[in-house]
C-alpha cells in the first residue's frame, strides 16, 4: 500500500495541463473534446456555483457532484468523523455514484449504525497521518481517501472511487478545492454559530428542525423509528446575579465554560444551540425514554460539580420533551419551557420532563400540545 504526501498548492489551471487526469482523457470523457481552457473555464465555474449555495448541505452536494464530473469517478463521498463515547464514527454528509440521480437524503444520526473509523484501517491511517491514501480493495477499483481538516484537527473524509490511480498533480487540484469548501464553510458558520460559544445560533434552528422532523415523518410512515427525538431547554440558574455581581466579563465566561462542558456531555451527532442569554437548545437523536434522562442528568450534575473561575458554583435548570412529526420548531420548545419553568419553581438545579410532568397531573396539556398551564 502507498501512500501520496499531498503538500499545499495553489489553485492553478494552466492551460495545457486541466484536471482531469490522463486516464480520464483516454477514457473518453464526454468534456475531453473540449480545449483545455474551455475546460479549466468549466472547472472554474462549477467552483463558482458551488459556493453559490448558503447551507452545507447544498455546498457538499456540489463538490461531490462536481469531482463526480471532472475525475470521472465511479463515485464521490463526504463524511464527518462524529465522536460517540470515545469512539469515533463515519456520518455521510454526501455521496454520489456515476449514473445515479442524487435521491433526497434523510441523514441517519443514529451513532450506534454509523461504521467505525477503525473499522477501515486505510481510512484510519489517512486520518492519523493526515496524508491521501490509494488502495486497491481489488476488482479493478482504486480508492482514494483525502483528509478533511479545519483548524488543528481532522473532522472528514473525502473518499473517491476510480479506475486508475491519481497522479500528485490532480491530488493537488483537489486539496486547493477542499481548502475553497473550507474556506467557504467557515464563511457559513460566521453567519450560523454563535460568536462566543461556539454553538449553532438561534437562526439555524429551525432549518435543522426542519430536516429533523422530515427525517421523522419518514420514519412514522415507514415505522422504522427506533428511539425517540427530544428537545432540552437549558437555563442557568440566577444568571443575571453573576452579571450584577462579578460583571459581564465573568458572565461571558460562565457562558463559554458552560457550553464547553455542555459539548463535552454529549455525542457528535447531537446539536447544540445557543438560543440568547443564558438559555440553550440540545437536540438529542435516537434515545431512549431512559438515556435522555441519564444525560440531562448528566449534564446538570457536570455543571453543578465544575469550579467557575471567581464565580464558584454555578447550576442550570432543564426541561424537555419528546419531539414529534408533526411538531412545528416553537410547539417543542413551548412544551419544553413549561418543564423548565416547573424546575425553575421547584427548587431550581433539576431536570423535568415534560410528558411525565403531565402524567402525573403537574402540568395541564391543551389540545395539540403546543400549550400549557401549571396548577
Amino acid at each position: 500500500m502507498e501512500s501520496t504526501d499531498c503538500a499545499s498548492a495553489r489553485l492553478q489551471f494552466p492551460p495545457r495541463h486541466p484536471i482531469i487526469p490522463e486516464c480520464v482523457r483516454r477514457r473518453g470523457h464526454p468534456q475531453n473534446t473540449q480545449r483545455p481552457s474551455a475546460v479549466n473555464e468549466v472547472i472554474l465555474n462549477s467552483i463558482a456555483e458551488t459556493t453559490m449555495h448558503r447551507d452545507r448541505d447544498g455546498v457538499h452536494d456540489a463538490i461531490v457532484q462536481l469531482l463526480l464530473d471532472f475525475l470521472d469517478a465511479d463515485s464521490v463521498a463526504i463524511y464527518s468523523l462524529v465522536e460517540d463515547d470515545g469512539v469515533t464514527r463515519l456520518l455521510n454528509y454526501a455521496e454520489l455514484s456515476r449514473g445515479k440521480k442524487q435521491a433526497p437524503r434523510i441523514r441517519n444520526n443514529d451513532p450506534s449504525t454509523l461504521r467505525e473509523l477503525r473499522e477501515n484501517p486505510e481510512w484510519e491511517s489517512c486520518v492519523r497521518r493526515r496524508q491521501v491514501m490509494q488502495y486497491s480493495p481489488g476488482e479493478g477499483i482504486v480508492h482514494v481517501v483525502l483528509p478533511i481538516e479545519a483548524e488543528h484537527d481532522v473532522v472528514g473524509l473525502l473518499v473517491i472511487k476510480v479506475r486508475t490511480r491519481l497522479r500528485a498533480r490532480v491530488i493537488d487540484h483537489i486539496n486547493a478545492i477542499l481548502r475553497i469548501l473550507k474556506n467557504h464553510l467557515a464563511l457559513l458558520d460566521y453567519g450560523e454559530l454563535d460568536t462566543l460559544t461556539g454553538m449553532l445560533n438561534r437562526k439555524t434552528y429551525e432549518a435543522s428542525f426542519e430536516r429533523l422532523r422530515q427525517r421523522l415523518r419518514v420514519a412514522d410512515i415507514g415505522r422504522g423509528a427506533k428511539d425517540p427525538s427530544w428537545l432540552g431547554l437549558v437555563d442557568i440558574d440566577k444568571f443575571k446575579c453573576v452579571n450584577d455581581t462579578y460583571g459581564h466579563l465573568f458572565g461571558d465566561e460562565v457562558l463559554l465554560l458552560a457550553s464547553q462542558l455542555m459539548k463535552k456531555c454529549f455525542r457528535g451527532t447531537d446539536q447544540l444551540f445557543r438560543f440568547g442569554g443564558e438559555e440553550f437548545v440540545i437536540v438529542l437523536d435516537h434515545a431512549t425514554t431512559e438515556g435522555v434522562e441519564i444525560a440531562f442528568d448528566r449534564l446538570r450534575e457536570t455543571i453543578a460539580t465544575f469550579k467557575f473561575p471567581q464565580v464558584g458554583r454555578v447550576t442550570i435548570s432543564l426541561g424537555y420533551s419528546q419531539i414529534y412529526p408533526t411538531d412545528s420548531p416553537s410547539s417543542c420548545v413551548e412544551r419544553a419551557d413549561a418543564a423548565l419553568y416547573y424546575a425553575k419553581h421547584h427548587g431550581r438545579n433539576n431536570i423535568r420532563s415534560y410528558e411525565v410532568l403531565v402524567a402525573a397531573g403537574e402540568l395541564s396539556a391543551k389540545e395539540g400540545g403546543e400549550n400549557v398551564e401549571l396548577f
